[in-house]
């Protein structure tokens, strides 16, 4: 399958119970919490990658990512020699990141709402997509403008092994499970957490195929 293909009419995945997890004082994983919403989801998510295509950027150490990025919203992350940082147009097409579709931005909110955040208000939306073997080493969320919203981050297709540390990388981090329709959400007091994620095992995913897509929702402006 293509990676950016997405098959809406593929047998169903098992569906999981919804339910809430605290893995900090202010994180939680919302278990199946997007499952509802992919119908309407997806599509969105195909019209935002016909405008931003994935791309592999390189660190300012000079390293290509082994995930590929794209953006929606106000503010698009991105990464180059010079650094990271946000910035109101795509650097591969220098237009404007596409707008964030409209059922992105409900979603965010419900996920934030649930978990005790009523007051969300994203402008950006980072796309991931790991193929088997990409990985995403620990970091902290930390190029936005203010720390006070929380991050929410979905996790579509393939599982994921979610690494959730402390305030410094060397803390030990917990090993979270992500399945398809997951939701994290972390904020407050956890907001600078480091976190990661331990590279995609192979599979094939019903409606996503060999692939996991994730959506990184935060308030960068």
């Amino acid at each position: 399958m293509n990676p950016t293909t997405l098959d809406l009419f593929a047998d169903a995945e098992p569906v999981q119970q919804p339910r809430r997890e605290q893995i900090g004082e202010q994180s939680y994983v919302l278990r199946g919490f997007a499952l509802p919403w992919l119908e309407r989801l997806l599509p969105a998510l195909e019209a935002v990658l016909a405008a931003a295509p994935f791309r592999q950027m390189i660190t300012p150490g000079g390293f290509t990512m082994s995930v590929a990025l794209s953006s929606c919203g106000a503010l698009g992350w991105t990464t180059d020699r010079s650094g990271y940082r946000y910035t109101h147009h795509d650097p591969q097409t220098g237009q404007p990141w596409p707008d964030m579709p409209e059922i992105f931005l409900q979603l965010a909110q419900a996920a934030a709402q649930e978990a005790g955040f009523s007051e969300f208000l994203p402008d950006s939306c980072l796309i991931n997509r790991y193929l088997p073997g990409a990985k995403m080493s620990l970091h902290q969320d930390k190029n936005e403008c203010t720390y006070a919203a929380p991050i929410v981050s979905v996790s579509l297709g393939l599982p994921a092994m979610f690494l959730f540390g402390g305030f410094e990388r060397g803390d030990k981090s917990q090993r979270v499970p992500l399945l398809h329709g997951d939701i994290v959400v972390w904020g407050g007091v956890d907001r600078l957490r480091y976190h990661g994620v331990l590279p995609i095992k192979e599979g094939q995913h019903s409606l996503l195929g060999e692939q996991r897509i994730n959506f990184t929702f935060r308030t960068a402006g």
